[in-house]
């Protein structure tokens, strides 16, 4: 952006390395900047190339589309703001500059320049039918870096722009938006509701005759909040009960990092490249290879050839293919794994019906996350 070229041209566009837009990405994006001189951003939505991978990437798949049809959508018709996605979207260099530019007071960069170009009078488009291919991390290490990252920079964020958000000159419906929905309600709210209640409250009340929690609190309300999250994803339908597992058990992560951005304390400001595989590339490899063999006649690649272009793919693959690794041992998902699992003997010999349930199959879904035994593991 500091290029003398830049200067003559109106737009950017800002792709991650693992992002593959279509041909036709820009053709779909930018007419929508046409007569509309206060649009900042045309955001597009992600498309996950290895979303049925394993379990891990289903469980991120739910969530993701969860954020994308309705947490983006719904801003972006209501209000013309959401948060920008760090990726796949067009800016307009104007918006940027006026905004002050992209810094790097937090890990949540493209978050930060949303707020102030909202601020500042920029509206947002989403386009929820234009779809960049990219990739899910796969290993559990990766996911828990990645989300201790998006959760621990808004809390930064919001620390630093809580008092222009007061006195901007935005509405005040935009303001609460901004504070309660945007930062506090995804970012700290639910995870502190799902760490304290499943994770420390329920569990101990085991260990107390007079205390019970009631069976709404314990059954319903999560079943609810995950179907809701599931809806946009109606294939996911048979990994509801594992998701609200698995959203409980990544509490922990979510609420540590919340609570070390919100107070600045040491690991808030750890900057991790989430790890991938390269999936997202294997099309590029089949469709160079199809055209090579199109154009040339001495190197056939045809799919029906016995050296295929799916073979040649394969053959790459274990000449490159990362080497495995030994699990982690996380100590928290352990740690609670073993007060739930307890709780639930207890709960047991107690007879108190579904609490013993849920407290038995959390147990064992921290015990899975603390093994690393969810994901690949790859170095």
């Amino acid at each position: 952006m500091t290029c003398d070229y830049v200067k003559d041209y109106e737009f950017v566009a800002i792709f991650d390395a693992d992002f593959q837009p279509n041909s036709d990405f820009l053709k779909l994006t930018v007419p929508h900047f046409k007569g509309k001189p206060d649009l900042g951003l045309v955001q597009a939505r992600w498309s996950f190339v290895n979303k049925d991978e394993n379990l891990l990437t289903r469980l991120q798949n739910i969530n993701l589309c969860f954020h994308f049809e309705v947490e983006q959508q719904v801003n972006g018709h209501f209000l013309n703001f959401f948060g920008f996605n760090g990726t796949a979207g067009v800016w307009r260099i104007k918006a940027l500059e006026e905004s002050g530019g992209w810094l790097e007071r937090t890990t949540v960069e493209d978050m930060d320049i949303a707020v102030r170009a909202h601020l500042n009078g920029w509206k947002f488009i989403y386009l929820n039918d234009v779809k960049v291919l990219c990739e899910l991390p796969e290993s559990y290490e990766a996911y828990k870096k990645q989300q201790h990252r998006w959760h621990s920079g808004p809390m930064q964020l919001f620390r630093l722009c809580l008092p222009a958000i007061i006195t901007s000159k935005i509405s005040i419906w935009k303001k609460c938006n901004l504070i309660f929905l945007f930062f506090l309600l995804r970012k700290l709210i639910l995870p502190f509701y799902s760490f304290t209640l499943f994770c420390i409250i329920l569990p101990l009340t085991m260990f107390i005759p007079e205390s019970e929690l009631p069976l709404w609190v314990v059954c319903y309300v999560p079943i609810f909040m995950s179907l809701l999250n599931i809806l946009p994803a109606p294939k996911s339908f048979p990994f509801l009960v594992p998701y609200l597992l698995f959203e409980n058990t990544m509490s922990v992560t979510k609420f540590n990092a919340m609570v070390s951005g919100l107070f600045q304390l040491g690991s808030a400001y750890e900057w991790v490249v989430t790890k991938k595989t390269g999936r997202s590339s294997e099309s590029d490899l089949l469709s160079y290879a199809e055209r090579e063999s199109r154009s040339s006649s001495e190197e056939k690649l045809l799919r029906r050839h016995s050296e295929s272009g799916l073979e040649l793919l394969s053959k790459l693959k274990q000449a490159e293919a990362p080497q495995k690794k030994r699990n982690r041992l996380y100590r928290k998902e352990l740690a609670l794994a073993f007060l739930l699992l307890t709780a639930s003997a207890r709960s047991l010999l107690s007879a108190q019906g579904l609490h013993f349930y849920f407290l038995l199959f959390q147990g064992i879904s921290f015990l899975v996350m603390g093994l690393d035994l969810i994901g690949e593991q790859v170095s």
